[in-house]
């Protein structure tokens, strides 16, 4: 059971507005023409028009109940997918691609950097030499800590959402429930620097670490988009 399956309808309506990656991702699909491996593929808000730009996608999540939600998008797009449940440290792929990506902060749900180290070698076994690995993630800002923790926000429409932060274990319980469902996970982060040395040690060149997905570079703040290679 993942804590996606008791949301997977209400996904698509609590991340509705969240549309400013969804260019970025393809772009950097459309860069290598496939096939693409997303880790982490949820509904396919980011697979979806990747695979009906004509780009081979193979989808691995760990919730049954949100790639059924992926496969109904898919099929009302006209786009085909390649979709497997499975583990983002240990993902059901056994073929190299040029490119893997991991979006939407997906990453947040490796609590320990041991889990983090597994991603990360997941992500590069499945990469053909020279192959990219491209994702982004989050370190909260104090202002968004002390506007959020501990209150419930509509987040769409009778969507809820409730962040309690715990700034000592560098953790979000994040809850979200709709009129019938809901459901709380939790989300580990790091310092950009920390990343940066998870990715050196796992043999990824970094090519670029954006602070939007308009590709400006980082220069602090909450969210950075990395961009890397596979190492000799």
């Amino acid at each position: 059971m993942s804590e996606y399956d008791a949301i997977a309808r209400i996904y698509d309506p609590w991340s509705r507005s969240v549309t400013e990656d969804v260019p970025f991702y393809l772009e950097e699909a459309r860069r290598d023409g496939g096939p693409v491996v997303e880790l982490g593929i949820g509904t396919g808000r980011i697979a979806v028009p990747i695979a009906a730009d004509g780009i081979r996608v193979i989808g691995v999540d760990s919730s049954s109940a949100m790639l059924e939600v992926c496969t109904e998008r898919a099929a009302l797009a006209g786009a085909v997918l390649d979709l497997r449940l499975g583990d983002l440290r240990e993902p059901p792929v056994f073929e190299q691609v040029p490119l893997v990506i991991c979006p939407f902060r997906s990453l947040l749900h490796m609590h320990s950097d041991d889990d983090r180290r597994r991603a990360l070698r997941a992500a590069r076994r499945l990469l053909q030499p020279g192959g990219r690995f491209v994702f982004d993630v989050f370190t909260p800002s104090r202002e968004d800590i002390e506007q959020t923790h501990g209150r419930w926000l509509e987040r769409e429409p009778q969507i809820y959402e409730r962040a309690d932060w715990d700034e000592h274990a560098r953790t979000l319980t994040l809850s979200v429930r709709g009129t019938e469902s809901g459901s709380t996970m939790q989300l580990a982060w790091l310092e950009p620097q920390e990343w940066r040395a998870l990715l050196v040690n796992e043999s990824f060149s970094i090519d670029a670490c954006y602070g939007w997905f308009d590709r400006r570079p980082y220069a602090g703040g909450e969210d950075t988009i990395w961009v890397t290679h596979a190492s000799e």
